[in-house]
């Protein structure tokens, strides 16, 4: 019987707002369903993409019989973090060539969030006295979100000014990064957090605290995304490549953009939608409340989160009719 098991009192947990759209979509039969959820990047005819660049690295790795599998260190691959701090501090960082940047490697995005505040927890304690202070005067302690580095505008450098300009004033922050998008190393969870101290010594015995984070939670990260990575960056051809396809990404994201606003406007839906064309980035938060949402979920078997907010990566010139039509029936019966 349940009532036996030592896990009977366990509640079942709600659905993940973001992941549970797609276990939705995965439930529906619908051949014209449409899945806006994940913010995963998709080509024109709505497959998944594995970068051409991404595909002669590995390739390189496979074939490099010198690869062994064992064990990295609790800092994960050195080539990966030196080229990781480079890629969102600039080759030229000040901070980079004074010493004051640590960086670990992590379990992608989530992964280097969570080390970042995991460290931020057990060293950076204020009470409440010294945190009204801290507000009063906006001496604030910058951590940087970098999941879509190249995605908002296609160039990696503009992408990384605002991290840059906060290490360029000599103040200390810190940075997660993640290759699962601007790779597509989705499933190889790749990530970095680089930490910009003021001196050389700090930045080492932030490090050795990192370490003691890092090793009762996950000891040490994966070697095969990160290699795919550092052989990617350190090869100037494939970099280059790289870029290239980047850039490609965006710009069709930024058409998808274009596309929607202007068949909006054919369509004549109530309301001011150049804020569709006005955000950048994979994602646009459409303004539709949940009621709507569920209608177009329900009515149009397109699927997003319950705020409105759609992956614009998993639209494509065959889909943008679709979506309009079903934001038109949202909009319009509501009005």
């Amino acid at each position: 019987m349940a009532s036996d098991s030592v896990f009977a009192a366990v509640v079942r947990a709600p659905e993940d707002p973001i992941l549970g759209v797609t276990v939705a979509y995965n439930k529906d039969t619908s051949p014209n369903k449409l899945n806006l959820g994940v913010g995963a990047y998709r080509t024109e005819e709505g497959k998944p993409l594995v970068l051409n660049v991404v595909r002669r690295a590995e390739q390189i790795l496979v074939n490099d019989e010198s690869r062994v599998k064992e064990y990295l260190g609790i800092t994960g691959l050195a080539d990966f973090n030196k080229l990781s701090a480079k890629l969102i501090l600039g080759a030229d960082s000040p901070a980079i060539q004074d010493n004051r940047v640590t960086t670990v490697q992590c379990l992608s995005g989530t992964g280097s969030l969570r080390v970042g505040a995991e460290f931020l927890a057990r060293h950076y304690h204020e009470q409440w006295e010294q945190i009204r202070q801290l507000i009063r005067s906006k001496q604030l302690l910058p951590f940087f979100d970098s999941a879509y580095q190249g995605f908002a505008s296609g160039s990696l450098d503009a992408d990384a000014e605002s991290v840059r300009m906060f290490v360029a004033d000599g103040g200390e922050c810190l940075a997660a990064q993640s290759y699962a998008k601007n790779m597509g190393l989705y499933g190889e969870r790749v990530g970095a957090l680089s930490i910009v101290c003021k001196a050389a010594d700090v930045a080492s015995r932030v490090e050795s605290q990192l370490k003691l984070v890092i090793r009762p939670m996950y000891s040490n990260p994966p070697i095969h995304g990160a290699s795919i990575v550092a052989a990617i960056l350190k090869d100037s051809e494939m970099y280059q490549e790289w870029t290239v396809e980047l850039k490609a990404m965006a710009d069709r994201i930024l058409s998808m953009r274009q596309q929607l606003f202007e068949a909006l406007s054919a369509r004549g839906t109530p309301g001011d939608w150049s804020h569709i064309i006005k955000q950048i980035g994979m994602f646009t938060f459409t303004g539709l409340n949940s009621e709507q949402v569920a209608f177009m979920t329900k009515e149009y078997h397109i699927y997003m989160t319950s705020d409105g907010r759609i992956s614009m990566a998993g639209l494509s010139s065959r889909t943008v009719p679709h979506l309009a039509d079903a934001i038109h029936a949202a909009v319009t019966r509501s009005t």
